[in-house]
């Protein structure tokens, strides 16, 4: 994601890291030929009737409120998703901490905070769909062949916090509050696969590109006959503002994807991996910076 200061005047006409300029610029160019076209035709053979702008108003509206529910629902999708992630680094702190009270075995206390922070990656991996990323392959290699790696991770966890109650080494109610935690992680990690698993409905994306193309193709024809050659700069600035905002509502309704409006997942990693460093006697790796302004 994009991690900057408020843009300053120069910023918003030169600013391209984190703009959506470049995603839908050949889109909006082609939009300003088809109305250069349109304005050529109309001033040397005044082929077009006055349309009016009228109906194009109803029409803008219309869409205007359908792309902000569309917003909406895209924006929901990115911060229950960023609220997951949060919920499982505060989790993985709490297993820190009560692996302290309650896992008095040092070797299998620090074996099941390695273990977490594997399953971690393996998340972070799974949802971004890298078959093989280096970290996770290096923290998870034990889970990597297993059909689904973040779960073997926790399937492992959950074995050696059992063989460690049979063996009367964790208490009772040491062993219900360490598999509550893990229940915690697991309820995490569904809402997250959910989240991937279901997108928003193709049709919203369908509808929405295609009515913007239609408006953005018709409205020259309501213009011409008003503003001559100032109708491509008026078409340029509305296929701007619907095209940008349809695309960047694409990427909030992807939000572990690696892009400019995904979440930092590998920053957020890096954060459990520096709160869990002091309980594995480790020096901890130093926080990640945003690069360029995108922090990963």
């Amino acid at each position: 994601m994009i991690v900057r200061d408020t843009p300053r005047a120069l910023d918003l006409l030169f600013a391209m890291r984190g703009s959506i300029v470049p995603h839908i610029a050949p889109r909006v160019a082609l939009q300003v030929v088809v109305a250069c076209v349109i304005v050529l035709v109309q001033q040397r053979w005044h082929l077009f009737p006055d349309v009016g702008g009228l109906a194009f108003t109803v029409f803008g509206v219309a869409l205007s409120l359908f792309l902000g529910f569309r917003n909406n629902a895209a924006y929901d999708r990115w911060w229950e998703s960023r609220k997951l992630w949060g919920g499982l680094l505060a989790d993985l702190r709490a297993l820190a901490r009560e692996s302290e009270l309650f896992v008095p075995d040092e070797a299998l206390r620090k074996r099941l905070l390695r273990q977490a922070l594997a399953f971690l990656h393996l998340h972070r991996a799974n949802l971004r769909r890298l078959p093989d990323d280096p970290v996770a392959r290096e923290r998870g290699a034990a889970f990597l062949h297993a059909p689904h790696p973040p779960d073997a991770a926790l399937d492992a966890m959950a074995d050696e916090i059992a063989e460690a109650g049979r063996a009367g080494t964790i208490e009772g109610f040491g062993l219900r509050t360490l598999a509550e935690r893990l229940g915690s992680i697991a309820l995490q990690q569904a809402g997250c696969e959910r989240i991937v698993l279901t997108p928003l409905p193709f049709v919203y994306s369908l509808l929405i590109y295609r009515t913007i193309w239609l408006f953005c193709l018709l409205l020259p024809f309501a213009l011409v006959s008003t503003t001559g050659w100032w109708t491509p700069v008026f078409v340029a600035i509305v296929g701007y503002v619907f095209l940008g905002l349809a695309e960047v509502t694409e990427e909030l309704s992807h939000p572990f994807n690696n892009s400019t409006n995904g979440l930092p997942l590998d920053a957020i990693c890096r954060a459990a991996e520096i709160s869990l460093a002091p309980h594995l006697g480790e020096e901890p790796p130093p926080a990640m910076r945003p690069k360029n302004y995108f922090l990963s």
